[in-house]
């Protein structure tokens, strides 16, 4: 399994960027796909989470409004559609796999695999 994260970048307050997360080796239908992101020295935090199967779109109340999550089973690709960014939206973002449940899945030590880390840096 192998998840490829991208799209990160700079932008400026009030902007907007996507995040993409390919995933290999696995179906979507049987995993739950999250974005988490991490500040140095923090812990790395789920921002969103999707399950098609089980009908979730999780999403922290920091982003709730601002950000979207979707998925294109056809491309295995998971996207964050970033909005209205702030400054504390600055981190590194990571996208993750863990096996499905009927419920949101929003502990790090859950996932299983990860995608590598895709800095998202918001200019005030």
């Amino acid at each position: 399994v192998q998840l490829q994260a991208s799209g990160g970048g700079l932008v400026q307050a009030g902007g907007s960027l996507r995040l993409s997360c390919v995933a290999s080796g696995l179906s979507f239908d049987t995993y739950t796909i999250a974005w988490f992101r991490q500040d140095p020295g923090k812990e790395r935090d789920v921002i969103s989470c999707t399950s098609t199967t089980a009908g979730i779109a999780y999403y922290v109340n920091s982003v709730k409004g601002r950000f979207t999550i979707s998925s294109d089973s056809a491309k295995n690709t998971v996207y964050l559609q970033m909005n209205s960014l702030k400054p504390e939206d600055t981190a590194v973002y990571y996208c993750a796999a863990a096996e499905i449940s009927l419920e949101p899945t929003l502990a790090a030590n859950e996932y299983d695999y990860w995608g590598q880390g895709t800095l998202v840096t918001v200019s005030s």
